[in-house]
């Protein structure tokens, strides 16, 4: 698991956390806040899976290794 995907997991429970806070208040924006941090949290996700996918697909072919991710 890479940084993305940490940063993406927490965004994930922080954004249903607000969505979920918005709702029980009636706080709209807060609910769409949360939304948008949960779909924030969701692309993360999966740019850390394609960068570990393309880092494990470089080490099988013997590729040299991209050290700026």
């Amino acid at each position: 698991m890479n940084s993305d995907q940490v940063n993406g997991t927490v965004d994930e429970i922080v954004g249903s956390a607000k969505q979920k806070a918005g709702k029980l208040t009636g706080n709209t924006p807060l609910q769409v806040k949360g939304m948008a941090q949960q779909v924030k949290g969701k692309l993360e996700n999966t740019l850390g899976k394609a960068k570990d996918a393309m880092q494990e697909a470089n080490q099988e072919s013997g590729a040299p290794r991209d050290t700026d991710t």
